[in-house]
């Protein structure tokens, strides 16, 4: 009876997860002197696993028949291998390892989202810390797909400048796409472009990660419910939705992995 009377209502439930393990607490929309630590050590875990992943695929490589880790990771470098020179015409020698990059580690941090809703606030609990917020996945917090989305941003600006020169990529903002005497006019829609890449870029990973999430707390939710019906539409439905999550994963992943391509692609392009 005492624990039913404490236990968590659906809303609150939901906050509870949905908050994050931050330096202190955040009472404006925008505020950058704070830091979701979450999000910053399971972003670097997932680029260390990712490394390690990639680097002892490297070292067991072999000339002959490959086996199955191997197989799978040349079917993973060839397929970004292929793209890459499809989009960017000019040198790949970074652009194609980043963008193998990219997507390794834009995956991994997508399949946090397959461990249990409950597994961190089960831990905390054994340690008597129930309150704190802890959030495993990367990629439902703007603040990680956005800071992704900014090294995209300085990429482009680093291409445009490198393939046109300074006078050029300079020329180019005020004088494409409708001549220099339309140079302010020009100059906005410039800004504006490359703004709407790097925030549609963050927003776009962002929002289908973050309705994931949402729609395995609901789930676990449906489960708590004391019914025989809130049992087995918790199995059938968290089933369903966890099968359909892993096209989910992987097709957001190379969704960034080829804008990141084609961004960086057109950079190497004059209007």
């Amino acid at each position: 009876m005492t624990a039913a009377a404490h236990a968590p209502t659906a809303s609150e439930y939901i906050v509870h997860h949905l908050g994050h393990f931050s330096s202190q607490h955040q009472d404006k929309i925008v505020d950058f002197s704070i830091i979701n630590m979450d999000t910053v050590f399971w972003s670097v875990f997932c680029g260390v696993v990712g490394c390690l992943f990639m680097y002892l695929a490297a070292r067991k490589a072999t000339s002959g028949v490959p086996g199955r880790f191997q197989a799978f990771v040349e079917m993973v470098v060839e397929m970004v291998e292929d793209q890459s020179k499809a989009i960017v015409h000019g040198d790949r020698t970074f652009i194609a390892p980043l963008a193998l990059t990219v997507f390794v580690w834009v995956a991994l941090m997508n399949s946090l989202d397959f461990l249990p809703v409950d597994l961190v606030s089960g831990i905390m609990r054994l340690f008597g810390m129930e309150e704190i917020h802890h959030r495993i996945v990367p990629t439902a917090d703007l603040n990680g797909t956005l800071g992704i989305a900014l090294g995209v941003l300085t990429l482009m600006l680093y291409y445009s400048v490198k393939i046109k020169g300074a006078g050029g990529f300079i020329h180019e903002l005020f004088a494409a796409p409708f001549g220099i005497w339309l140079a302010p006019f020009n100059l906005l829609l410039n800004i504006i472009e490359f703004a709407a890449k790097t925030v549609s870029l963050g927003m776009r990973l962002f929002g289908n990660m973050y309705a994931g999430e949402l729609l395995f707390l609901l789930i676990a939710l449906l489960g708590s419910a004391a019914t025989a019906f809130g049992f087995v539409g918790h199995v059938i439905a968290g089933s369903i939705w966890a099968i359909f999550h892993i096209l989910i994963v992987l097709l957001q992943a190379f969704i960034f992995m080829m804008l990141t391509l084609v961004y960086l692609g057109q950079a190497h392009e004059a209007h």
